[in-house]
């Protein structure tokens, strides 16, 4: 771990670049980036690997015009800026921006874990996925698994022209895959997903979840496909994650909806979208989450907004520029995915708050309908959403009865939020995340209460 000294090393490095720079506004991001990646086919062990990489990142604001160059090498940093700079000068031209005023901050953060990932052999988290892996294989009807750890540890330094200067560590840890169950010809899968930002605590004693997930895999073998329809439907915390995230968070990017008036005409702030039980909020200020982060890649701290307050439009999310554009408050949550990349606006951690709706409660209020669980794939245009789950339940008579596959959900996002009837009392956030929004961002995490909603398509046979 680098100490506070050297960390104030690279920064002064940085910021010497900045200070002979004759421009509006210049910034330098510099990251650090190491991983370890172990996965399993079945009883084959197919990967092991660590790599090591570095990186800066320069943007340059001059006459309104952004400019942006990338390099590897410190010694290339004056050319960089240069490269910048004329970036900038063409930019300028064709589009103009402002930035947003954010407080000017000096901080260095380091990483509070629990059982730090770095002081485990490899060989030991080798052992433990071969562990997990071997657990979902033996069970009964398993045919095949595939199973992957993923370490991903990010030191970042952030200076700008204005005067700010951030260091922060990132540590990200999770292991995925899928059990497949066979018999007869006919195959099902399920995936598994565990980790976090806070160590290697959250992947140990787990054994459980391996055996309920391929559990999971063989009971859908007994499963009847859906029958296509319009239900009432009972989403669990990964549904409803989802959903947020997908179906309504992307809208509240302000950069999907800057040059895009129709849209940003539908989501103006103070109008009544969806039903007073809904309230979505995005909060990566919560420690030991793994969307937690102090400070986005633009050096601002991050906060804690509600989108959506009841069912009507309160904030979206910004980088400065938007910002500066839409005339509304930073909200610190411009991100990029390592030092390849220009930072742009993603959400971090979104849910649905909790409700006051038990489980028991919920169901009796479905009466007939499905119970649909866990998230499989989806996409979004404009507004319409499908969602895929990797398994349900019937419910009939305000109970849930047996188990069905192939759902996929489907609707229209204004329509659906106005169609929530009812948001339960528990509350559950993913502990693996992933958003692909032109970069892959592994700290994008969802969740929230189960939750009903009425008249929803269900696509099936």
């Amino acid at each position: 771990m680098t100490n506070y000294e050297d960390q104030n090393k690279i920064l002064d490095k940085c910021q010497s670049h900045i200070e002979k720079a004759n421009v509006d506004f210049i910034d330098i991001r510099y990251e650090i980036k190491k991983e370890i990646d172990i996965g399993f086919e079945s009883a084959d062990i197919k990967e092991v690997g660590s790599n090591t990489t570095d990186g800066y990142v320069i943007r340059v604001l001059n006459n309104g015009g952004f400019g942006l160059s990338i390099v590897t090498k410190p010694d290339d940093i004056p050319w960089a800026i240069e490269k910048a700079q004329e970036a900038a000068k063409v930019i300028s031209t064709i589009d103009r921006s402002e930035l947003a005023d954010v407080p000017v901050v000096q901080d260095i953060i380091t990483l509070k874990l629990e059982h730090d990932p770095r002081d485990v052999p490899l060989e030991e988290k080798m052992e433990l996925t071969r562990k997990y892996n071997d657990i979902m294989l033996a069970q009964p009807e398993i045919s095949s698994t595939s199973l992957a750890y993923s370490e991903v540890y990010r030191q970042k330094f952030y200076v700008n022209s204005e005067g700010t200067r951030v260091a922060e560590e990132l540590m990200t840890v999770s292991m995925t895959g899928q059990a497949v169950a066979s018999r007869d010809g006919i195959s099902q899968n399920i995936r598994v997903g565990i980790g976090g930002s806070t160590g290697m605590k959250n992947l140990y004693g787990r054994d459980d979840v391996f055996v309920r997930r391929a559990e999971i895999a063989r009971e859908l073998l007994d499963a009847e496909p859906v029958k296509g329809g319009t239900y009432t439907v009972l989403l669990n915390s990964s549904m409803t994650g989802v959903f947020a995230h997908e179906a309504f968070g992307h809208f509240s990017e302000a950069d999907g909806l800057e040059n895009n008036k129709s849209l940003r005409e539908k989501m103006q702030l103070g109008l009544k979208l969806g039903s007073d039980k809904i309230t979505i909020v995005a909060d990566s200020t919560m420690e030991g989450d793994l969307g937690y982060y102090q400070y986005d890649d633009e050096g601002v701290r991050v906060k804690k907004i509600t989108l959506l307050d009841k069912g009507i439009l309160t904030g979206r999310l910004h980088s400065r520029k938007t910002a500066a554009g839409f005339g509304e408050k930073y909200t610190g949550h411009c991100i990029a995915e390592d030092y390849r990349y220009s930072p742009i606006i993603r959400m971090g951690t979104i849910f649905v708050e909790a409700g006051d709706k038990d489980f028991d409660d919920l169901v009796k209020e479905v009466g007939d309908g499905l119970y649909i669980c866990d998230a499989k794939g989806g996409q979004t245009v404009g507004g319409n959403f499908t969602f895929g789950a990797q398994y349900g339940y019937l419910i009939k008579d305000g109970k849930v009865g047996p188990m069905v596959r192939d759902i996929n959900m489907m609707g229209n996002l204004f329509t659906t939020l106005e169609n929530i009837t009812e948001v339960g009392n528990d509350f559950h956030l993913s502990e693996r995340g992933g958003c692909g929004k032109g970069q892959w961002n592994i700290k994008s995490a969802h969740g929230g209460p189960h939750m009903i909603i009425k008249e929803t398509v269900v696509g099936g046979v």
